[in-house]
């Protein structure tokens, strides 16, 4: 995945399936967008549906089913749907369910948009990989590699078999260290209510060596936006809980915050948050 320039940001937000991180990734990419930011948004997932709160809550066609389509004809156009603010959705997908290897939807995913220039045509201020973190294979890896992601995110709560999985990913990380791989950026915080939960987060990220990067408290307008098919960041823009995910934005893509857009919401969420 070559860079168009030291401007694109490209991270890869991993966590334990079930945890949150597709809601938390597409809130971030429509809080990045807001802020006057084009984003792409990569599923990573064999489900294919990272990107549905951004579609309506409907899925799109994934690359792999393009692929096993079109094979080498396929285009930017296939391959691409632009959704709610603007963001650019994509979904890897994967193979029939018992038959195939995830992983490998995520390697050929990749390998297309790079045949394709993806990142030179598009020219994304930001690109957002969700990427399922229970299994850490060698395609799952894929987004962790150097040129792929600058950065890595994990979603966690403090749930115990959510913490695992990040400490799996960390490992991970920490195995491919002399290659180059991406950073680890730290851990989102995306809380279930349970007893000492911001200690239990904290001590957890001091094990491994980084820190919470934010909190995203749990709130009944994300369950209301994802049954009308959107994100909390679109249908409520003007909630705290949107106010958070904006902050939460600037946190992990500092550098860019000079483009916020929308001047009479993004800027007063994000006072409500701080």
């Amino acid at each position: 995945m070559p860079s168009r320039g030291s401007r694109m940001k490209k991270i890869a937000i991993y966590g334990k399936c079930g945890i949150g991180k597709s809601t938390t990734v597409s809130n971030l990419s429509a809080a990045l967008a807001r802020r006057g930011l084009k984003v792409v948004q990569i599923g990573c997932d064999p489900k294919a549906d990272s990107t549905k709160g951004l579609t309506g809550g409907k899925p799109i066609t994934s690359v792999l089913e393009v692929l096993g389509l079109k094979k080498t004809g396929s285009t930017l156009d296939d391959l691409v749907v632009e959704g709610d603010l603007g963001v650019l959705c994509v979904e890897a997908g994967g193979p029939t369910p018992g038959i195939g290897c995830a992983g490998r939807g995520i390697i050929s995913a990749f390998d297309r948009l790079e045949e394709l220039d993806a990142w030179g045509r598009l020219a994304p201020d930001v690109v957002l990989c969700d990427v399922l973190g229970d299994v850490v294979c060698g395609g799952f890896a894929m987004p962790m590699r150097k040129g792929y992601a600058d950065e890595v995110a994990i979603v966690s709560s403090g749930e115990m078999m959510a913490l695992y999985a990040a400490h799996n990913i960390a490992n991970a990380l920490a195995n491919f260290a002399t290659r180059g791989y991406a950073r680890l950026a730290g851990i989102i915080q995306n809380s279930r209510n349970i007893p000492d939960e911001d200690d239990l987060v904290r001590r957890a990220a001091a094990e491994l060596n980084t820190s919470v990067i934010g909190i995203v408290p749990r709130c009944d307008l994300v369950q209301k936006a994802e049954d009308q098919g959107g994100t909390v960041v679109s249908c409520f823009p003007d909630s705290a809980q949107a106010g958070v995910y904006h902050a939460l934005s600037c946190l992990l893509v500092p550098d860019l915050t000079s483009k916020l857009a929308h001047a009479g919401t993004a800027p007063a969420a994000l006072a409500a948050a701080s």
